[in-house]
């Protein structure tokens, strides 16, 4: 490996690791969706600083190409960062859908307590008997 080779490997690792610190730090990026970033580039750090092991970890696992052996991490990365995506997703899916029921619940038995008086198109939340006054 060449010395301009080696020294870009550490800077890309070393960038990785600061743009995520970075986001954590400025709440922009959760701690748990941020675990994976930071093995990746902690990963990439060793490897970079340490190229020889890359190429032990090959010849132990018996790929011929170290090269490949860093392809398929990225995408087993890649892969587990999706599902872990997919699977808040359908969290996040299910709650919008039971908030979105109560909200339903809730508005009928307004409009039941009420006598029909609150229409379920105000979204302001405007009590029955409330005077529409001056625009603030």
């Amino acid at each position: 490996m060449n010395l301009r080779a080696y020294i870009f490997g550490l800077v890309a690792a070393l960038f990785v690791l600061a743009v995520v610190i970075t986001l954590l730090r400025r709440r922009r990026l959760r701690e748990r969706h941020a675990v994976w970033w930071l093995i990746a580039g902690v990963g990439a750090l060793l490897l970079g600083a340490f190229p020889r092991s890359l190429e032990a970890m090959a010849d132990f696992l018996g790929i011929e190409l170290p090269i490949n052996l860093v392809f398929f991490v990225s995408i087993a990365v890649l892969f587990l960062v999706s599902i872990q995506h997919a699977a808040e997703l359908t969290r996040l899916e299910a709650r919008e859908r039971d908030l979105a029921e109560t909200v339903a619940l809730l508005q009928l038995q307004v409009e039941q307590l009420g006598g029909g008086a609150v229409s379920s198109k105000d979204d302001r939340g405007a009590l029955p008997g409330d005077e529409p006054g001056p625009e603030r």
